[in-house]
């Protein structure tokens, strides 16, 4: 007996890619307007929108006279709708994010009448191998996807199972999620196509009916669709027409024996394009910046507000999302479509810095004018080094910080500023157009302490907090009679209060706030901690040691002895793919030793220490004209700048490079060779730290690169590599070296011909902008040594403390009073325990609380001690519903298991 077949309609939507947002939204606002019109004529007709309510958001905006029939088709059931918000890029944000993602899109889901309990996701680059326990610990049993599937599952589904043991059954979309188009492409002939498709796949159904998946990108199915599939329908195969999740819940019944662990990235069934991982490296920088800020801005605004700006911060995450879209924050679209994703960030990052800032102000009320407030972001007391602007030392004195216990605190000056901002010679009738300057008590950005005012003589003194009132209207009144009284030439000056900026270290405790005000002392205050130290080639700090080499790169000693040397490699070649695919030239040219190097110290210490090395290299220009396998033989030479840093109390050396890029179509990746060789890699992010090895699974059109995307830190052997942004990574020179990429420039979208891919991606569309050319481009990272790798050197903990700074603020009392008492937060304790978000929220039943979200970032279990001012507990799912109450005593003590995620709501 021949399978039945069940047909899904449906359209793949990318909301931006070749064409930016609002020319594709104006073609999806004819899509739908077709779908409602179909499903309302046909009532066989079912409809699935893609998996993501942005769809189904974007029309309404613009058709919102139309909400209700959406409504009313999806409470029938024929309408499947969510449950993500927007279809992502897995690898290219936060788990939070993913979290967030899936949050949003379920509840807006509900509101038009509910969400499809699919985890479904089409055509994402791989996926994350912490998606089945985020789609569990939702309630959702069931996913649905293309890519990434390794060779070992030959059904039509298998068990996908995350770290933690979580499965979610998986629908594989094997010959992508537009294989029923073949079979639609004659009307008259879908029975005999029909036939054909199945016998060919036969093998994969089981007993299971065809999923024929008739839809593609872009484009509503034809109306006639139903008419088409009631004529092709017979006894010997029936065909229906369902919802994805009416197919999978209701049409799939075989057992499920295939299991497969972890993470996607499979090429053996389909392209997986991982050169997006490092194409637009400004995208990848900007959504790390975005996801950064809104999460400080949820905690800060959770533990010190009594704000509530959820309205703002859900328009930062919306924006945040929106971003991640899988030809979005990739960078695999047109100049315009990525500008736009920048912009969109940057609001997600403004309205984020906003509530951030605000909440901090509450606080800062009850600290000093010459006073400082530091908030701690991170739930595990620090101490967190700040930089600030400060009244400069006088001469025979030092500068030291005092907190509010009395203890002091070292401080380290690093700039002077000038005192002098103007110095002028004008005629007496002009100066009234210096006191246009004057904004009621503002000048220069300063304030006006005080003035002298003499004959041919006006002095301003200006500072950042002044001593006594001043009175714009007394000054007016003064300057023209003295103007009157002594006409001719007039100097006048603008002093500005000696200042320096000045680093300071201060204790904060978990999620807390600590104040400091920094004052002249005749003698230094006693460091709290082994200082850093510089001489004109090296640094320390009793933890780490880095000395720089003669061709520039750096040998480092990690706490345990551990030795990397040559850290810091640069090696420059010529890269002929595009957005989606790296591909060197067929006689490559790689630049790997400069032609110059230069050391200068900037900073001895003791808190911080720092040496700029310059190396000067000469890259190709470009490829050559009429020859994508060759690099041009135009050289320019281009200087890259290498700040290399220690703090006090870091176990490890922090680097930035930055460069003016002037040349097209290469690849710059900077290496840490390894002590000796290694065969396989570990990177952390969205939940996980995934291990991986030398190569990767082949077998489609697309050459298996084995470069893979690392989060928030990147381990092989005894070098660990801590990240500010998603980057991509490989394992080189047969795992004798970590390769981190610093920039990949190319000039399209996507080229025809590819020597590592067999069919295109997209149309061959110019993308001059992602050359970078004329950008300065910089990367910040910290090398970690430990010969026991990444748990050893609890990289998990410090990896947030490289990401999550010290925040600080100016306090707005009165100057001179007293500094308030440290405040803690909510502190958390575990190894390898990830916070991923400390939030307000509100609920109906149970009123306000604070949502924690901790991750067990290892493969055994691990307690966890919570204390805050709290007094009760609840476990919730990722979609916020209670699980069960905990107990509190004096604390909230957790079992995690091996890589769980676990949700708490703290409240009283």
């Amino acid at each position: 007996m021949p399978n039945p077949a069940v047909f899904v309609p449906h359209f793949h939507w990318d909301r931006e890619w070749y064409e930016p947002f609002q020319v594709f939204r104006h073609r999806l606002v004819t899509a739908l307007d077709t779908v409602l019109e179909t499903a309302e004529a046909d009532p066989d007709f079912r409809f699935t929108v893609d998996g993501q309510m942005a769809a189904v958001e974007d029309y309404l905006e613009m058709r919102p006279e139309n909400r209700e029939r959406v409504a009313a088709l999806v409470r029938e059931g024929r309408l499947a709708v969510g449950p993500w918000l927007i279809l992502l890029d897995e690898f290219l944000c936060s788990g939070e994010t993913i979290v967030r993602n899936l949050q949003m899109g379920w509840a807006a889901a509900e509101r038009l009448g509910g969400a499809m309990p699919i985890g479904y996701l089409p055509d994402m680059f791989g996926h994350v191998a912490q998606m089945p326990q985020i789609l569990a610990r939702a309630g959702i049993e069931h996913a649905a996807l293309w890519r990434g599937v390794p060779g070992t599952v030959d059904g039509h589904a298998f068990r996908w199972r995350a770290p933690d043991g979580s499965e979610v059954r998986t629908e594989f979309l094997f010959d992508g999620y537009d294989n029923g188009l073949d079979v639609l492409l004659v009307p008259d002939r879908i029975r005999h196509a029909l036939g054909e498709y199945a016998g060919m796949t036969a093998e994969r159904w089981g007993g299971d009916p065809v999923l024929a998946m008739a839809g593609t990108d872009h484009n509503a199915p034809d109306p006639l669709l139903g008419e088409w599939l009631r004529k092709a329908s017979g006894e010997e195969r029936p065909i229906t027409v369902a919802t994805l999740d009416e197919y999978i819940l209701g049409h799939a019944r075989d057992e499920v024996t295939a299991v497969v662990t972890g993470e996607l990235r499979s090429h053996v069934r389909g392209n997986i394009l991982p050169g997006v991982l490092s194409v637009r490296l400004g995208l990848k920088q900007r959504m790390a910046a975005a996801e950064r800020t809104v999460d400080h801005a949820e905690r800060m605004n959770a533990l010190w507000s009594g704000r509530d700006d959820s309205a703002f911060l859900a328009l930062a995450w919306h924006k945040i999302i929106e971003s991640t879209a899988h030809d979005s924050v990739v960078g695999s679209g047109t100049d315009e479509t990525c500008d736009q994703v920048a912009a969109r960030l940057a609001e997600a990052a403004q309205a984020a810095r906003a509530v951030r800032d605000a909440a901090l102000a509450e606080p800062a009320a009850g600290v000093p004018a010459d006073a400082y407030l530091v908030a701690n972001p991170l739930p595990a007391p620090r101490t967190a080094l700040v930089e600030v602007d400060v009244v400069a030392a006088p001469e025979g004195s030092t500068l030291v910080a005092t907190t509010a216990d009395g203890t002091t605190h070292p401080v380290q000056p690093v700039s002077q500023a000038p005192t002098v901002l103007s110095d002028e010679r004008l005629d007496a009738s002009q100066l009234e157009r210096v006191l246009r300057r004057i904004h009621r008590r503002e000048l220069f950005g300063l304030l006006i302490n005080g003035y002298e005012l003499t004959p041919h003589s006006l002095v301003f003194h200006l500072a950042e907090v002044p001593d006594g009132p001043f009175d714009l209207m007394t000054l007016r009144g003064e300057v023209a009679a003295a103007a009157a009284a002594h006409p001719g030439e007039w100097r006048v000056r603008t002093l500005a209060q000696a200042r320096a900026t000045a680093l300071v270290a201060v204790p904060v405790p978990a999620a807390g706030l600590a104040a400091f005000r920094v004052g002249a002392a005749g003698l230094p205050a006693a460091p709290a901690m082994q200082g850093a130290t510089a001489t004109a080639d090296r640094l320390s700090n009793g933890l780490v040691e880095v000395a720089v080499t003669a061709d520039g790169t750096l040998d480092v000693t990690g706490v345990d002895g551990t030795v990397l040397s040559g850290v810091g490699r640069l090696v420059d070649g010529g890269d002929r793919g595009d957005s989606y695919n790296y591909a060197p030239p067929g006689h490559d040219v790689l630049v790997s030793e400069p032609t110059g190097v230069a050391v200068e110290l900037l900073e001895s210490g003791p808190l911080r220490a720092r040496l700029r090395v310059t190396r000067v290299y000469e890259w190709p220009e470009a490829l050559a004209d009429g020859d994508r396998d060759r690099r041009g033989g135009r050289t320019v030479p281009t200087p890259v700048d290498m700040l290399v840093e220690v703090r006090a109390g870091e176990p490890f050396v922090r680097i930035s490079t930055t460069f003016l890029n002037r040349s097209a179509d290469h690849r710059l990746r900077l290496h840490v060779p390894l002590p000796l060789p290694v065969t396989s890699s570990a990177s952390a992010g969205q939940f996980a730290v995934t291990e991986r090895g030398l190569t990767a699974e082949g077998g489609w059109g697309e050459y298996p690169l084995p470069t893979f995307p690392a989060s928030t830190f990147v381990s092989a052997g005894p070098a660990t590599v801590l990240l500010d942004h998603s980057a991509e990574y490989e394992l080189v020179d047969d795992g004798s070296a970590l390769a981190l990429t610093l920039l990949r420039a190319i000039g399209s979208i996507s080229v025809n011909i590819h020597p590592l891919r067999d069919e295109p991606a997209a149309s061959e569309i110019p993308a001059p902008g992602a050359q970078d050319l004329g950008m300065r481009v910089e990367n910040r990272f910290a090398v970690l040594p430990w010969a026991s790798g990444w748990q050893g050197a609890n990289a998990v903990a410090l990896a947030d403390e490289f990401r999550g700074d010290a925040l600080v603020t100016r306090g707005t009392a009165p100057a001179g009073g007293p500094l308030p008492a440290d405040a803690a937060g909510v502190q958390v304790e575990g190894r390898d325990v990830h916070v991923s978000g400390i939030r307000r929220i509100t609920d109906a039943e149970h009123g306000p609380g604070t949502e924690l979200r901790l991750v067990a970032m290892r493969d055994t279990a691990t307690a966890v001690r919570v204390t805050g001012a709290f007094t009760e507990a609840t476990t919730v799912d990722l979609l916020g519903r209670p699980i069960g109450a905990e107990p509190v005593r004096d604390g909230l003590e957790l079992d995690l298991g091996p890589w769980e995620i676990r949700t708490v709501v703290l409240r009283g």
